[in-house]
């Protein structure tokens, strides 16, 4: 019986795998916006404009010349002459002077002559002086506000030509509503790779089937078209294989030439029986490049490229198949795509950056960028628990209006109703986004 001689790290056989690839761009195609969650970014999106347009208002309140509330407050109010309402959709008509102020709501176009926005609750309408038989409306001034407070800037989220969304991103939903806020209502898409999937065993047979003593329903080939569909391919399942070293050739031929990958489960390990990597050498060079892994479970992986497209050879274990699978098919997919790799999936523990403050009683969520730590540059007193930490959580301070505050985002983290804030220095739980 043959014995693998050497088994390679996992890091190094994946990159073995990958280099061996030819280097290609991934095919694309034109698809709407809003179908292309999970989908993969085939160019870099342009901004044609600058969002926002116009410069608004972030909250309900009055626009005003930011001078005319100089020293205004609770024991010392200022008065200003409200001399008309921002109607929302519209470009403001009035030609704001000093002394007056317009009423604006949430959202609304700042009028010529303003550059701030007094809140609701900082001031107070009364009636005042008669003018001309009817009398004009003033508004009291309890607190002094800076120019350009509470209003969003032309172009405060992006420049008109600047690139919003980079090529190999995977599209979330802040994507897909920061698009939607640019106009761009189709975008192009990488094509989903085809990854064919192989089982096989004279024991396999079809779910759908009673299995006799001695048989078992296949398993790997419907949970590895669940992993290869959420890693964003597309999967074939060309069905089961017996241990017959012709007929898994023939399947294998087949499959390669009308897939852009392919995974056979089972035949890996070093028994006389197992086919898989004799029926690869016929698939074309440089062949198997590596068989065996030093991973458990999984050590008999078998990695190979046949004429630029990879194959893989995985356990027959269903456990083991799902382990490898997540660990060499999925990045392969994510190669095939164009996806850029730039941060790990679910949720992460993370090293705060620099400090941030909440407000006791409120719970915040802040979006962060989440940065691996350079190991050239770790600080010596870390102890064991610190050194598992592999990312830097690097917070985004934005206005909450800002939808691509978000999109550079790549997760979220929740400061505690009862805490004020998190220091610099402390581990985190980032939700990836």
């Amino acid at each position: 019986m043959p014995e693998f001689l050497h088994l390679t790290p996992p890091k190094e056989a994946l990159q073995k795998l990958l280099t061996n690839l030819e280097v290609r761009n991934p095919r694309s195609e034109i698809l709407e916006t809003r179908h292309a969650l999970g989908r993969v970014t085939g160019e870099d999106i342009i901004t044609s404009h600058p969002l926002p347009e116009f410069p608004r208002s972030t909250v309900d309140g009055y626009a005003v010349n930011a001078q005319d509330t100089f020293g205004c407050s609770e024991s010392l109010p200022g008065y200003l002459t409200l001399v008309g309402e921002v109607i929302m959709g519209k470009k403001p008509s009035i030609l704001l002077t000093p002394g007056s102020c317009t009423l604006i709501h949430t959202g609304g176009m700042l009028p010529d002559g303003a550059n701030a926005v007094i809140m609701l609750e900082d001031t107070q309408t009364v009636q005042s002086r008669k003018e001309r038989n009817s009398y004009s409306q003033e508004v009291e001034i309890r607190h002094a506000v800076t120019e350009g407070e509470n209003v969003l800037q032309v172009g405060e989220d992006v420049e008109k030509g600047e690139i919003v969304i980079r090529a190999g991103t995977r599209v979330r939903p802040v994507e897909i509503g920061g698009c939607m806020a640019l106009g761009i209502v189709n975008m192009r898409v990488a094509i989903k790779p085809i990854i064919g999937i192989i089982s096989t065993g004279d024991e396999i047979i079809h779910p759908e089937k009673k299995p006799r003593i001695g048989q078992v329903r296949d398993i790997n080939s419907y949970s590895l078209a669940a992993l290869i569909d959420s890693a964003g391919g597309n999967p074939i399942i060309y069905g089961v294989v017996s241990d017959n070293l012709e007929q898994l050739k023939s399947a294998a031929k087949k499959a390669i030439s009308e897939c852009d990958a392919i995974v056979i489960t089972a035949g890996s390990s070093a028994s006389s029986r197992d086919t898989t990597a004799e029926a690869i050498a016929h698939l074309g060079e440089p062949g198997v490049l590596v068989h065996g892994i030093n991973i458990r479970p999984g050590k008999p992986t078998i990695l190979s490229v046949c004429t630029g497209k990879a194959v893989i050879g995985l356990p027959g274990n269903p456990v083991s198949a799902l382990v490898i699978a997540s660990l060499f098919v999925v990045p392969l997919i994510e190669y095939l795509l164009g996806l850029r790799l730039t941060h790990p999936h679910s949720t992460v523990l993370a090293k705060l950056n620099i400090n941030v403050s909440s407000q006791a009683g409120r719970e915040d969520w802040i979006a962060v960028k989440i940065l691996p730590i350079s190991r050239n540059h770790q600080d010596s007193s870390r102890n064991q628990a610190e050194e598992e930490i592999n990312w830097i959580a690097e917070p985004i301070f934005s206005k909450s209006n800002l939808i691509f505050s978000l999109v550079k985002s790549d997760g979220l983290i929740c400061i505690p109703l009862e805490r004020t804030g998190i220091s610099a220095g402390e581990i985190v739980e980032v939700s990836i986004i």
